[in-house]
């Protein structure tokens, strides 16, 4: 993709992509939302972003997120989707609508204590179980989620993954597939405050695929807006 592309242009080739994923997947398009991922592009790309009809941006550092903040005009849905250290989570607690990345109490427990309503989090999940990636394992994320009842200024409106960097479709497949079969899981179970309706998965290089399993965000960055600093 051209980074130097009008993002514009690039989100009407995402819209286009999307409608063709839902067809497949049988699914309604308006179900699906795009997060412009905009972590290594300037305040003014975000803008374009935000301009060509983008309502939700994500950052995945905090200097990141306030600095664009700042700049800014308009007001963004803000999601957090990077790894979030318990430290880090007084500086954006009150600057993010959405947290992709819980994975641990201790984080859990930092964000209820922070928090001045109720923060929108999607729980990570490693379902591909690489040493690299942050997140949980599929049987650890059902016995956390018991464990989060106790923090009522968090609900889980969702689950998060990251795919392995792959063009083997089937792997890819099989990851969103996997995400998708957790949630259900826990969405039977109704809790109040684990709705768990959501779906975050899905990049540049692998949403549709993501569509057609399930995402209802997806996280685009280098499609949407290029790589420029």
């Amino acid at each position: 993709m051209d980074s130097h592309q009008s993002v514009l242009k690039n989100l009407e080739i995402i819209r286009t992509n999307i409608l063709e994923a839902c067809k497949k997947g049988n699914r309604n398009p308006d179900e699906v939302k795009v997060i412009g991922v905009t972590k290594y592009v300037s305040t003014k790309r975000a803008s374009e972003a935000l301009t060509a009809g983008i309502t939700h941006l994500g950052e995945n550092r905090e200097e990141g997120l306030l600095a664009k903040q700042e700049e800014l005009h308009g007001e963004p849905i803000w999601h957090f989707i990077g790894s979030l250290q318990s430290k880090k989570v007084k500086k954006i607690i009150k600057n993010v609508d959405y947290i992709h990345s819980l994975d641990r109490e201790s984080l859990a427990k930092e964000l209820h204590k922070r928090a001045e309503h109720i923060i929108k989090c999607f729980v990570q999940v490693n379902v591909s179980q690489e040493e690299s990636k942050h997140g949980l394992l599929k049987e650890e994320a059902l016995n956390f989620i018991k464990k989060l009842e106790k923090y009522p200024n968090i609900k889980v409106v969702g689950l998060m993954t990251m795919a392995p960097y792959t063009d083997d479709e089937e792997v890819l497949r099989f990851t969103f597939r996997e995400l998708r079969v957790l949630k259900e899981k826990i969405q039977a179970w109704n809790l109040p405050y684990a709705p768990c309706t959501e779906l975050s998965m899905g990049m540049s290089n692998d949403y549709m695929i993501a569509i057609e399993e399930g995402a209802t965000f997806i996280r685009i960055g280098s499609a949407l807006v290029g790589n420029e600093q």
